[in-house]
This record gives structure tokens, C-alpha cells and sequence, in this order.
């Protein structure tokens, strides 16, 4: 019963609580007032008897108890004290008197005077000048509270009051009690329930907020009440700022562990990266290490005794040295590029002419395989950035586009001005690069024609160069396959 009742919800624990309360404080009135009422009654009528006797003994004093002014009084002691009184006098006269039967008051104060043992009477108090005692009427079987005594000025007194009125009020007052009190524990209970429910209102909800942050709902916010108390207006600001505090919690853990799943990711490209690199270098450097390896041996044991054959065998070499030495050279410039090693020189200079000086320079190899250039910029064209590396830049792509040219063989470079930027764009007659593979040219050692980048010796490391010094100078790069070619773009920033 106990655990049942402190797993009942706190409206039910309040109702419950309260009206025990209201119960238990009913009951323990509803007992004082059946235990003591009646003394407390009898207790109170003693002293109105007692402040009556005072009061005319007073005026027995003063001598105005026979004055008419003493009437009202006399009539108020006796009406509103619900006492009989009489006062005779020394000579056996009645002075004062508050009910008709004025003989039988008379001879139960002379009873009383002269010490009558057949008076059944208790005392309560016994004073020089009165007496109280508990009188039980044979005759009607009745009790009373009586006192007798002698005045100042030498009259006696009777006062007396019936105690059976008292016990009547008492019960009347103890019955009323009881249809109060199950009047009050009624409505006590309609209103425990109403002024609960209005307590709990507010815990429920944040009961039910809670249980939403519980499951990570963070729009769920708690809405302060006017009627809300300071407590649970307080807790309810609070779980808004847990929320808060949660909400930016979680997202910081979210981002922690999305950067800590991008570093693992990250760790394990570069591997695998390392992987690829040592096999695509050791597959690159295979082939003319063979070739030198072949060749050398071949010069040491003599196979070619002509002078013709050993220079061919030494050109060989040679030319094999030197595509390892441009390809190491080319991996060191690569790596200190992606590393950050190497220095950037930021400097204006003239792009047209730059363009002309690669175009002068590879004329030699454009015009050994009938490609035509054109390039009709006449104009300067002045932008932002290392002129050395932006040289290497157009060096590379015009480079492809030698290699790669084909059918009309032409390869047209141009500029297209974009806000502050200046694209140059070098595109050459050939075939398309399947769309899958668009984004793979920059990586090492990538190569969408294998056969054709071994004829003319390519490495595969030119674009990725090219990625690597774009992404130094923070500007942009790109290939697009056009409708009789392919375009290779870089942008730098002018001088507007």
C-alpha cells in the first residue's frame, strides 16, 4: 500500500495529503468540542454568576441596589446570563427578584442559609462572603449551578442556572459541528482538487518537457505562466537553459566526432594515397630503370661492337636519366607545393606576354607535329599572382594540349574577363574526357590515355602540379570536355 501510494502521481498525493489534513483537523476539533465544550460552558457560566454576584454586592455597597437606575442592571445579569437571582433584605423583604416563583427561591436560600443537610449540592467554591456549589433537584432531576451569599449591606442572594440548557447547547453546537464539518471536508475536497490540478499544471509540464529533451527535442521550451509560483517558474527557466546547454553540447560532440570521422577519413586516404604513390612511383621508375639497367649491361659485355650501336645504347640511357630526373624533380616540387614548403611571391605582371613567351617556346614542338596555335590577344592583360608558377601553369596545360591534339590539331588559348578575375582558358582539338573522370586528372600519376602519356613520356604529375600551385595562390582551376576538344581554365585576380 505504501509503494503504490508513492507511485501515485503528486495531484492524487496532494488530495490525498490535504484532505487528511482537513480530516484530521475536523475530527480533532469535532473531539475538544464533545470532551470540553460542556466544561468550558459551565466554566464560563460560573463566572457570569460570579461577575452578577460581584456586580450586586457592588451595588449593595454603593446602596443603589433598591434604586430603579439598578433595574436594568439587575435584568441584564439575570436575561443575559440565563440566571434566577433573588435578594431579600434584613428584615426578610425581597429586595430583588428575577422570577415569578419567588417563594421557592426564598426557601431554598433560607435552606441554604441555615446548612439543611438534605440539599444535595457539591461545592465548587466557598469564598467568606458566598458559596458555589453543583445542585441536583430531586423533584425535576435536574442540575444547577447555584450561589449563595451575603451582600455588603447585609442582604443575601440566591442565583442559580439551570446546567441542562448548557448541556443542550453543547450538543446542538457538537451536532452542527459534525454537519459543518462534513460540509467543510466536501468542499475542501472540490477545492484541494481544483488548487492541486493548478499546482501540478505546471509540473506536468515540465514533466513532459523534460521527457522531450529526454528524446532530444530541443524546440520544446518551457512558456512562463503569470499564475506559475516563483519555483516553478525558476525550474522551468532552468530547463530551458539545460536544453540550450544540451542542444549545444550534442552539436559540439556531433562536430567533434564528424571532424574526428573526416581525420580518420582523411588518414586513411593519405595511406592508401601513400600506397598508390609508392606503386605508381615504383611502376614509373621500373620501366627506364630496366631500360638503363638493359642497356648498360648490354655496353659491358660488349653486344654492340660498332661505334653507331654503343651511341645509340648511351643516348638511351641518357634519355631515360633524364625522364627520371624531370619526374623527381617534378614529385619535390609537387611535395613541397602540398606541404606548404614552398614560398609564394605575389607580384602584377602582364599575362598576354607571359602567354607569348610559353607559346614561343614550345613552337619548336607545335611545329614538329603540325598544330596551330592561335592566340589573338593583343592587348595587356594585368593580374595578381607568382608569375613563375602561373608560368608553369600555362607551360603544363599547353604541354597536354600538344600531346593531346588531334584531328585538326589546333589549340586555341584566350581570355575571359569575369568581374575582378581573368580566365585563361587553353583548349585543344581531340578527343573527350569520359565525365567520370573529369575530376581524377589532378590526381598523381592519373592518366586517362595510358598508351598515348608513355608515347610522348608523360609522368602524370603535371596537373597535379598545377592543382597544387592554384590551390597556393587560393584561386581556381578546371577541365571541360567541349564539342570538338577539351578546355583546361585558370583564373587570377586583375587589377581592378
Amino acid at each position: 500500500m505504501k509503494n503504490r501510494f508513492c507511485r501515485t502521481s503528486i495531484s492524487v498525493k496532494m488530495v490525498i495529503t490535504m484532505l487528511l489534513i482537513v480530516i484530521g483537523t475536523i475530527g480533532l476539533c469535532w473531539f475538544i468540542n464533545n470532551t470540553f465544550l460542556e466544561k468550558y460552558y459551565i466554566h464560563h457560566k460560573q463566572e457570569q454568576i460570579l461577575n452578577g454576584f460581584e456586580t450586586i454586592d457592588y451595588a449593595s455597597y454603593e446602596g443603589i441596589l433598591r434604586d430603579e437606575k439598578f433595574d436594568i442592571t439587575f435584568e441584564k445579569i439575570c436575561v443575559n446570563g440565563n440566571i434566577s437571582a433573588i435578594v431579600i433584605g434584613k428584615n426578610r423583604e425581597i429586595v430583588r427578584a428575577s422570577v415569578n416563583d419567588i417563594q421557592l427561591l426564598q426557601m431554598q436560600l433560607s435552606d441554604m442559609l441555615s446548612g439543611d443537610t438534605g440539599i444535595n449540592y457539591e461545592e465548587i467554591q466557598a469564598e467568606e462572603n458566598y458559596v458555589l456549589a453543583k445542585q441536583v433537584d430531586s423533584r425535576l432531576g435536574e442540575e444547577y449551578l447555584v450561589l449563595w451569599g451575603r451582600l455588603a449591606d447585609g442582604s443575601t442572594v440566591l442565583m442559580r442556572s439551570a446546567l441542562e440548557s448548557i448541556r443542550e447547547s453543547a450538543s446542538i453546537t457538537n451536532k452542527f459541528f459534525e454537519l459543518v464539518g462534513v460540509f467543510s471536508v466536501l468542499v475542501c475536497l472540490i477545492i484541494i482538487i481544483f488548487v492541486s490540478k493548478t499546482i501540478s499544471r505546471p509540473i506536468r509540464e515540465i514533466t513532459e518537457l523534460s521527457k522531450k529533451i529526454s528524446e532530444l527535442d530541443f524546440e520544446a521550451k518551457y512558456v512562463a505562466n503569470e499564475n506559475d509560483s516563483i519555483e516553478i517558474d525558476e525550474l522551468g527557466q532552468h530547463m530551458n537553459a539545460l536544453s540550450q546547454t544540451l542542444e549545444k553540447t550534442i552539436s559540439e560532440l556531433k562536430a567533434a566526432n564528424l571532424e574526428l570521422q573526416q581525420d580518420i577519413e582523411k588518414k586513411e586516404e593519405i595511406d592508401e594515397m601513400r600506397k598508390e604513390f609508392l606503386s605508381n612511383v615504383s611502376h614509373e621508375l621500373k620501366t627506364p630503370l630496366a631500360l638503363i639497367s638493359g642497356y648498360a649491361e648490354g655496353l659491358k659485355e660488349g653486344v654492340m661492337d660498332d661505334e653507331e650501336s654503343r651511341d645509340y645504347y648511351c643516348e638511351v640511357i641518357m634519355d631515360e636519366s633524364e625522364k627520371m630526373n624531370t619526374m623527381v624533380k617534378k614529385l619535390l616540387t609537387l611535395n613541397q607545393l602540398e606541404f606548404g614548403n614552398d614560398t609564394v611571391d605575389i607580384t602584377r605582371f602582364d599575362m598576354t606576354e607571359l602567354v607569348r613567351g610559353v607559346i614561343n617556346a614550345s613552337a619548336l614542338l607545335t611545329a614538329q607535329e603540325n598544330i596551330t596555335v592561335n592566340f589573338t590577344e593583343q592587348e595587356s592583360v594585368y593580374v595578381w599572382g607568382d608569375e613563375y608558377k602561373v608560368e608553369e601553369v600555362i607551360t603544363n596545360y599547353v604541354s597536354n594540349a600538344i600531346h593531346y591534339a588531334k584531328n585538326e590539331k589546333i589549340i586555341d588559348i584566350s581570355f575571359e574577363k569575369r568581374d575582378n578575375h581573368l580566365r585563361v582558358k587553353v583548349f585543344n582539338t581531340g578527343d573527350h574526357i569520359p565525365e567520370n573522370e573529369l575530376d581524377k586528372v589532378w590526381i598523381k600519376f592519373y592518366k586517362v590515355d595510358k598508351a598515348r602519356t608513355r608515347e610522348y613520356g608523360g609522368s602524370g604529375i603535371g596537373l597535379s602540379i598545377v592543382k597544387a600551385i592554384m590551390d597556393s595562390l587560393h584561386q581556381q582551376c578546371g577541365v571541360l570536355n567541349r564539342e570538338n576538344g577539351v578546355e583546361f581554365w585558370m583564373e587570377l585576380e586583375t587589377n581592378n
